[in-house]
């Protein structure tokens, strides 16, 4: 039987365990997503099958549906200990398969496997780590999670495909296997129970097989098959042209916020019907809804990462124009970049764990967002080189140095929107919370993802980078209006919102 752990000690030792859970977080998702499209290009795969491999990136965008699953039935830490055992196992299976003539149709599979297992993964180390950390520890330990996961993609897309290169991908994924399985040794462990078990885990089957759940998947179905039927239609063809731009994940995300965004401002009588149905999985997300000014929370986590989405989609473009090399970016960005970004985390959540949310949310917004226009004035002192390339070639010290500022500065302002997420969650659903939270901060990199490159063709760099800059705006003229700055929301009472109307 798990017993609860005691609270924090006073000295505030670092919890390790977090730098280890964002690794082992990190690392399967660079498996999917960075090593896959590597993988299926030595094994001869076509240009339209390795861009299918985007679509893997789905489950990270649709894990809120399952959510709710983590927080109701056994604990995070099982989950986890699950999840790390399942991808073990996967891992070990893509080193067999790699060896295989025709390995792709089941190198596809396993890699699809592996990215619902670690998006669920995912899920169940953002709970943990608001199950275990009280609201101090969660802030100033929130540069850590950033930190490590960093650490883990380089690791991951860096070091297992480098093996793979100079060995073979059987050996490649050995060392993937040797790291997770590493990791779940070490998890087995160091990580301290914080739950009692809630319902058995093997309840999950009979609330997938009941008739509601069935119903709802086959209409999902229906609707999707209907859908392709209906784009395949060639008067359709200028619509099926913008779906295409917009990517599958894209399309979902965008579909999350609108109707999160409906039922937040327009249907309290939905909120009420769902909270009579007494379904934690229904509960997980009305609660999230049910609580003060949510639609400005939902806008403000949807636009905050908007100039930053535009500034990183459009800066190694724009760096390679004026004569800067891609090792020398991987160089300045990888390695210079990455480190800044770390210290920002752990500064930034250092000092919002001492003076408070409040105190310095904007300093480390304006951090975040006034270093964009560095970039503006790099664009407008290089100009030239866009029209003469025999001028020669920006300074890449300056190049570095700016890249080491916006990475400094990012890493401020992202722990200060994490920090901000995690107090919109309740301690009866965080694992549901964050992902829904987490799920909509990547409407703006979708949005980004479609624009940029429109954009910064139509306006120069210049402008382009003006525009990053303006597109912060939006979410900063938020900032006053926002609730739990000052404290987090459980400790306001359980019904912010009443269900009025």
């Amino acid at each position: 039987m798990e017993r609860p752990a005691g609270p924090e000690t006073p000295r505030q030792k670092i919890p390790w365990w977090v730098v280890t859970t964002y690794f082992a977080e990190g690392f399967p998702y660079s498996l999917v997503r960075q090593i896959s499209t590597v993988f299926f290009k030595d094994a001869g795969a076509s240009l339209q099958s390795i861009g299918l491999t985007s679509l893997y990136g789905l489950p990270w965008t649709l894990k809120f549906l399952w959510a709710p699953l983590v927080d109701s039935f056994s604990t995070k830490r099982r989950w986890i200990l699950a999840a790390e055992s399942v991808l073990l196992a996967l891992a070990l299976v893509l080193a067999g398969v790699s060896t295989l003539t025709a390995a792709l149709p089941l190198a596809a599979v396993v890699f699809l496997l592996l990215a619902v297992t670690s998006a669920t993964h995912d899920i169940a180390i953002d709970g943990y780590y608001l199950e275990t950390l009280d609201r101090t520890g969660q802030a100033r330990w929130v540069g850590f999670q950033a930190g490590s996961y960093r650490l883990a993609l380089i690791a991951g897309g860096g070091g297992v495909i480098a093996l793979s290169g100079v060995t073979s991908w059987p050996l490649g994924f050995l060392l993937a296997a040797a790291i997770l399985g590493t990791l779940l040794a070490l998890h087995a462990v160091i990580l301290p129970a914080t739950e009692r078990p809630r319902r058995p885990a093997v309840e999950i089957l009979r609330f997938l097989a009941r008739p509601a759940t069935l119903g709802i998947l086959g209409l999902v179905v229906a609707l999707g098959a209907g859908l392709r039927w209906a784009l395949a239609r060639p008067e359709l063809a200028p619509l099926r042209r913008l779906a295409g731009a917009l990517s599958v994940p894209g399309w979902i995300t965008l579909a999350l916020f609108a109707a999160l965004a409906v039922m937040a401002t327009r249907a309290p009588a939905i909120k009420r019907r769902l909270y009579a149905s007494d379904s934690t999985y229904a509960l997980a997300f009305v609660d999230y809804l049910d609580q003060r000014r949510v639609g400005l929370i939902l806008a403000f986590v949807a636009l905050y990462r908007t100039g930053e989405s535009f500034l990183l989609n459009m800066a190694y473009p724009f760096l390679h124009d004026i004569g800067v090399s891609r090792a020398a970016y991987g160089v300045a960005y990888g390695t210079f970049g990455v480190g800044a970004s770390i210290v920002g985390g752990l500064v930034g959540g250092a000092l919002i764990a001492r003076w408070g949310l409040r105190r310095c949310i904007w300093p480390f917004v304006l951090a975040q967002n006034l270093l964009n226009l560095l970039y503006m004035l790099m664009a407008w002192k290089y100009q030239a080189i866009f029209q003469h390339p025999e001028l020669g070639r920006a300074d890449l010290r300056l190049v570095t140095a700016l890249i080491v500022a916006e990475s400094f500065g990012a890493g401020l302002g992202t722990s200060a929107f994490m920090v901000f997420i995690m107090r919109t969650t309740r301690p009866a659903y965080k694992a549901a919370h964050m992902a829904i939270a987490t799920g909509i901060a990547t409407v703006s990199s979708t949005l980004a993802g479609v624009l940029s490159g429109f954009l910064a063709s139509a306006l120069g760099f210049t402008l382009y980078f003006g525009l990053t800059f303006a597109a912060t705006i939006p979410a900063m003229v938020m900032i006053p209006f926002l609730p739990y700055l000052d404290r987090p929301r459980e400790e306001r009472g359980s019904g912010e919102v009443k269900l009025e109307g």
